[in-house]
């Protein structure tokens, strides 16, 4: 699945998750589906927490956050 927004591309399968930035040219980030948390409540971020490793991003608006969750079949976060 890929998924366009403000800051790149989203393309997620079934194990992972990499974001590709354009205003950072040959830079991404890169998660496994078990680190992801999904946050939703108008922040529509994604978060990636590990032992080596942590960052967020926001995307541009809660279909995008829904569409995410629906292919990973996580939950949003909305409490």
């Amino acid at each position: 699945m890929i998924i366009e927004f403000s800051h790149g591309k989203i393309i997620a399968n079934q194990h992972e998750v990499v974001i590709r930035l354009v205003a950072v040219p040959h830079s991404s980030l890169q998660a496994q589906v078990d680190c992801l948390t999904l946050i939703g409540r108008g922040a529509n971020v994604i978060t990636a927490h590990d032992m080596g490793c942590q960052w967020s991003i926001k995307l541009d608006d809660d279909e995008q956050l829904n569409q995410l969750a629906e292919f990973l079949c996580l939950p949003v976060n909305n409490g």
